[in-house]
């Protein structure tokens, strides 16, 4: 760092400058340096501000790294028909969202929730973020992005407004097609989508 007296007609002072900001320090000076300006109490709230970081930065010191939440991938989800335990397993969704209510269908269809609603949210949050009303460039729709979306009629009248029966439609498609939601999720993972 670098100290700088600076003296005017009406203005009298110090100021320490970080020499790696060398581009600022002219811009400084000559802001310090003009008679009635509130530069010298902003320099110098800077200048504490760095004396308190250059001391922080003195005394800290990595403690531990932090353990950072990631979903377990499919391979390591038992799929056996849903009812197998991957050692996985899920809290219930808030009650009242379209999660919730996918949970709580879940065992209808022969899937434990606790180890298969993973996958699932996997699943549907990157296809519609679990928006019933979400659509795509090519016609998609709803929670779990039916093409066309009228196949859901098949679930319920109220398919384009109702989260149950999208969510049961999606629930029928993926059981159908993949047996389980974590090996809906498996295909997903390898092609982008299911």
């Amino acid at each position: 760092m670098a100290i700088a007296v600076i003296t005017g007609t009406t203005v009298a002072g110090y100021l320490m400058v970080r020499t790696d900001q060398s581009s600022a320090v002219g811009a400084a000076f000559a802001a310090a340096a003009l008679p009635g300006t509130r530069a010298m109490a902003v320099l110098e709230r800077q200048r504490q501000q760095m004396i308190v970081m250059d001391a922080a930065s003195h005394t800290m010191h990595m403690v531990g790294a932090p353990k950072l939440a990631s979903r377990v991938s499919s391979s390591t989800v038992s799929s056996s028909g849903g009812t197998g335990g991957g050692g996985i397993s899920a809290p219930p969704p808030n009650p009242g969202t379209a999660q919730s209510i996918a949970y709580n269908m879940m065992s209808s269809f022969g899937f434990d929730p606790k180890s298969q609603f993973p996958c699932l949210d996997d699943i549907w949050t990157r296809e519609s973020g679990w928006n019933y009303l979400a659509e795509n460039a090519s016609g998609a729709y709803g929670i779990p992005q039916a093409l066309p979306g009228s196949k859901m009629a098949s679930a319920g009248a109220d398919w384009a407004t109702d989260p149950t029966t999208q969510i049961k439609w999606g629930l029928g498609y993926i059981q159908s097609t993949y047996g389980t939601p974590c090996d809906a999720w498996a295909f997903w993972e390898g092609h982008g989508y299911y």
